[in-house]
């Protein structure tokens, strides 16, 4: 069956001995893959006169070689690299995203540039590069797919790991594990009630969502943020009342290390969920 890898191809601070840059492929599986057994791990440096589709696709084969399968897709963060990363998966017949959702990739990144980068030859400390692009302005849900109302709530930590025996229409998860949280932290999350909740459960399933944020001000409303830079107005906060609810989500994420989670569902005595998805806002460098 395959699953959803994560990707990256970039410089690293990192000389090599004609003082240039470094290139690093970074392969991995993703963090539901992770939860299901998968730990595909693939690393390979290269020099910058070998920044091309085609070492990037030889790159690939190899990591599927090392897997003994190919992925279902690919997910990547730099939009920089975006033709050179689906150019190389094109050929290899790879559907490539553009991605914030790229949680075990960024965990790795981590872990590479604290305690791995600095022990080698040619290290040399300096700000990361920004990655993203700017963001767009916010888009309004189609009308067909608005919510009637939504409520905060939050679970603790271990329950979400008896997600894969819910009633899902649609979702997705990832150990809590990779982000640091202890069972009994408090995540708290956003519940959307529609008289449409499969079909905008099923859109959602179509994007690439990355966490939900809060915009407070002269106009303040309750954000989606999906794919690489887009966003999307879930909700309008136009009562003190909702705004002061949406700073108390936002407190929320920011003691449970930004972990959090959207879902839908037709009514609050529901019993399933037309869509469930635990997210995580992150840094990306």
């Amino acid at each position: 069956m395959g699953s959803v890898w994560e990707l990256d191809f970039y410089s690293r601070p990192i000389l090599d001995d004609n003082q240039k840059k470094r290139w690093e492929v970074l392969i991995c599986d993703g963090a539901q893959s992770i939860a299901d057994g998968s730990s595909l791990r693939y690393s390979k440096f290269l020099s910058n006169q070998q920044v091309n589709s085609i070492e990037l696709k030889d790159a690939l084969q190899e990591a599927i070689d090392q897997a003994g399968e190919s992925p279902l897709r690919i997910r990547f963060f730099r939009y920089q690299m975006q033709n050179m990363i689906k150019r190389a998966c094109d050929e290899l017949g790879l559907p490539a995203r553009l991605s914030r959702r790229t949680l075990t990739l960024q965990s790795w990144l981590d872990d590479r540039q604290k305690n791995f980068y600095p022990e080698q030859p040619g290290y040399q400390a300096g700000k990361s590069t920004s990655t993203l692009q700017p963001m767009e302005i916010a888009r309004p849900l189609p009308d067909a797919l608005m919510g009637q109302r939504w409520a905060m709530v939050s679970l603790p930590a271990k329950s979400l790991a008896d997600m894969p025996e819910w009633d899902i229409g649609f979702g997705e998860a990832f150990p809590l594990e990779l982000a640091g949280l202890s069972p009994d932290t408090l995540v708290p999350g956003i519940l959307i009630f529609s008289e449409r909740a499969l079909p905008l459960a099923g859109w959602m399933s179509g994007l690439e969502l990355a966490y939900l944020d809060v915009q407070i001000g002269q106009i303040s409303q309750l954000l989606l943020e999906t794919g690489s830079n887009d966003t999307w107005i879930m909700a309008g906060l136009n009562r003190p009342e909702l705004k002061q609810e949406a700073e108390r989500f936002m407190a929320a994420k920011e003691q449970a290390n930004q972990v959090h989670f959207v879902a839908v569902q037709d009514d609050p005595d529901s019993e399933s969920f037309a869509g469930f998805w635990l997210m995580q806002k992150r840094t990306f460098g």
